[in-house]
């Protein structure tokens, strides 16, 4: 089961990217900036998590490693 991350930094777009930390991404935050989001099926529920833990940020996923989740 993949596990995924939040980047702790916002994207110039404002969102807060959820990866997923057990693929090649070569996209994933540096390490300080990584917030653990648990091991979940697929990113859907992974960004489900991230939205319930920080209802305030907006949460996206990454185009190259949770493309399923990436709406912007």
């Amino acid at each position: 089961m993949p596990k995924y991350i939040i980047n702790n930094n916002q994207q110039n777009t404002g969102e807060h990217e959820v990866h997923n930390e057990t693929s090649n991404c070569t996209h994933l935050p540096h390490p300080s900036n990584r917030i653990n989001l648990g091991f979940h099926a697929n990113c859907h529920y992974a960004v489900a998590q991230a939205k319930r833990l920080y209802p305030g940020k907006k949460i996206d996923g990454c185009f190259y490693c949770a493309n399923e989740c990436h709406t912007r």
